[in-house]
């Protein structure tokens, strides 16, 4: 009997090459995101946008009342990145108008140093996820300590901007309901400002947060308070424990912007959500746009980041409970399954052109 000799694929010098060199390029990126979420955190990117001329590191630090030795150390990383112009002349920084666009406080909703900062907070708990990899578990939400800081700012880029405008009139006629006065109810709702907007702007109607966060209902009643809103309340609540609240009521229109994937049982959080609506109630669902699939998040412009977002923290925050783990890429497919599982009848998936990160669910009972 004779046997296949199969040769081992030749070492393709090239491909290993540009490997190297795409590798090369990540430690970079990976630097410079963590030197832009300084840039975005200590105010440095905004105050150098607003110098008139160059300046040099003594002037920045002077400014923006920071050290001058992190200040010159900083913008050393920012001019070799290409994101601030150096004159050696000079010794003199500047932001070109074209890059503060996309990395300052004014740019917003089109600030991208807010994303940097997910890198060093997923770094803060690197060693617990390794010690994860091998005895299996997760890390609970207190050890991620700036998350909720960081999740309302990743709100104001992304949910905040486009809510009245282009999310809520993806549901025919609910803009018109709200004005009317309806009953509104954001389950996982975070520091509440989608709710708080809401509430500001239908006061007719009245609306509801729950979140099992203590620190941040207190930051979201204490925004209300700021805004006068009557017409919003929250409460701390392990929202898998929606429908068993003895004073529930239907609700018109129930929302959760990224906050089904990381529950421990998301089944059973969309379970109360589906007994919680009224009969002709709707529930508008924000999350990650994602394949169940890996082949189908390939070449996905955010894949890496939301990959690791995913592994890093919402995947490990439900395993900590002993949950699912499904992750913030779970992928469409595993969505829609969920939403008819929990007796969503109806789902109906849309999409914005401006946002390359999310899916919405229309769901109906």
């Amino acid at each position: 009997m004779s046997t296949t000799v199969v040769e081992p694929a030749a070492f393709d010098e090239a491909r290993a090459s540009a490997f190297e060199e795409r590798f090369l390029r990540a430690l970079n990126d990976g630097a410079l995101c963590l030197m832009s979420s300084i840039g975005h955190r200590t105010g440095l990117f905004d105050v150098l946008a607003g110098q008139d001329t160059p300046v040099t590191s003594g002037a920045l630090a002077e400014a923006s009342r920071l050290d001058e030795r992190y200040v010159r150390e900083w913008l050393g990383a920012m001019a070799v990145a290409g994101v601030v112009d150096y004159e050696p002349s000079t010794d003199a920084y500047e932001l070109p108008a074209e890059h503060a666009a996309a990395v300052t406080r004014a740019a917003s909703p089109g600030n991208l140093a807010v994303y940097a900062q997910y890198i060093g907070l997923l770094g803060a708990v690197e060693d617990e996820i390794v010690r994860c990899f091998g005895e299996g578990g997760g890390v609970p939400y207190e050890r991620f300590g700036r998350f909720h800081d960081v999740m309302a700012e990743d709100s104001g880029e992304t949910v905040l901007p486009a809510l009245l405008d282009d999310i809520l009139p993806l549901v025919s006629g609910v803009t018109e309901r709200l004005q009317q006065g309806i009953r509104v109810l954001d389950v996982g709702c975070g520091r509440g400002r989608a709710l708080n907007l809401m509430a500001s702007a239908f006061p007719a109607s009245r609306f509801t947060g729950y979140d099992f966060s203590a620190d941040a209902i207190a930051f979201a009643r204490n925004e209300a308070a700021e805004r006068g809103n009557t017409n919003v309340e929250f409460a701390e609540l392990d929202v898998a424990h929606l429908a068993d609240r003895p004073d529930q009521e239907g609700y018109d229109l129930i929302t959760t912007f990224d906050a089904v994937h990381d529950q421990a049982d998301p089944l059973a959080v969309v379970s109360g959500i589906r007994r919680s609506l009224k009969p002709d109630g709707v529930y508008l669902a924000q999350d990650i746009k994602g394949s169940s699939h890996v082949d189908g998040d390939i070449g996905h412009p955010l894949g890496t980041i939301l990959y690791t977002v995913s592994c890093m923290h919402c995947m490990t925050v439900s395993l900590a409970q002993g949950g699912r783990g499904l992750g913030a890429m779970w992928g469409r497919e595993q969505a829609e399954d969920l939403f008819r599982e929990a007796g969503l009848r109806e789902v109906e998936v849309r999409e914005l052109e401006h946002d390359p990160q999310n899916y919405y669910y229309i769901c109906r009972p």
